[in-house]
């Protein structure tokens, strides 16, 4: 068995299976693991979502904010916006069990010293609270206060954490930080409107895995989320989203012995 992080698939679905079909990957004993936003921009997001859900319990997802907005989107809370290639999504047969599917799945998996989320962590977070609290926001997502939650989800307050937060302020705040974040404060507040490249980071902020003294180091995460920032490989921190949809890689890290496999972009724009 082999395990294979994939990074920002975004309805790429032929660039998908070129890179599975590199890494010779076997439905019946290896496992995908997903860092979020499997849906958006690209043209194939309806056929992503039925791939990786017929995998079962050989995949791992966690939602990035596309997968998000999507939610948002279906259930009446978010306007449409021109990049969205959402629509074959939404008026699919199956739409109802795929979005299920999808608000099924967590905002963060940890498993033999890995933690796999979208965008990162807040710096003042370990792990096991990390996680703790990305279980709150699934929780939610799979009880009768979904659409409360996708109804108040939009904003970027507030954009520092403090453990007092309540209510959907405190659900928001952890979403913004797992899907959204790419720099922040040295004391973990976090910037949204920049997402350039690490060394253009704002004025009184940096690249949010950069912060002194952040907590998670026990443990190696694996993200995506910054096309800017690339291919990033270090005891700590993982990033994969090498820009795919953009006409970059799909990258995938086999987290066995960490070897990299790559495979040219396969989107064409409409």
């Amino acid at each position: 068995m082999a395990r294979y992080v994939v990074g920002d698939i975004q309805g790429c679905l032929d660039s998908l299976h070129a890179l599975l079909h590199r890494v010779r990957f076997d439905p019946e004993s290896d496992v995908l693991w997903c860092v979020g936003d499997l849906v958006n921009r690209g043209r194939k997001s309806l056929e992503v979502l039925r791939f990786v859900r017929g995998l079962g319990d050989r995949a791992r997802v966690v939602l990035g904010n596309h997968d998000l907005y999507l939610l948002m989107v279906q259930a009446g809370f978010r306007k449409r916006g021109k990049d969205d290639t959402l629509q074959p999504v939404l008026d699919a047969p199956d739409a109802d069990a795929l979005l299920d599917w999808v608000a099924c799945q967590p905002l963060m998996h940890v498993e033999d010293g890995f933690a796999m989320v979208h965008a990162g962590i807040l710096p003042q977070w370990d792990v096991p609270k990390a996680k703790d609290l990305a279980d709150e926001v699934t929780q939610v997502l799979r009880g009768s206060g979904r659409n409360a939650f996708l109804a108040a989800l939009a904003g970027n307050l507030p954009a520092r954490w403090d453990d007092s937060l309540s209510g959907q302020g405190r659900l928001r705040c952890i979403v913004n930080a797992m899907t959204r974040m790419r720099f922040c404060s040295a004391g973990g507040e976090m910037e949204f409107r920049h997402k350039g490249a690490p060394d253009n980071a704002p004025e009184g902020t940096m690249p949010w895995f950069d912060v002194p003294g952040r907590l998670h180091g026990a443990f190696t995460l694996l993200t995506g989320h910054w096309s800017a920032l690339g291919l990033r490989v270090t005891d700590q921190v993982v990033s994969l989203d090498t820009g795919c949809l953009w006409g970059g890689h799909l990258t995938a890290y086999r987290l066995e012995d960490g070897a990299i496999f790559q495979v040219p972009s396969q989107e064409v724009k409409p």
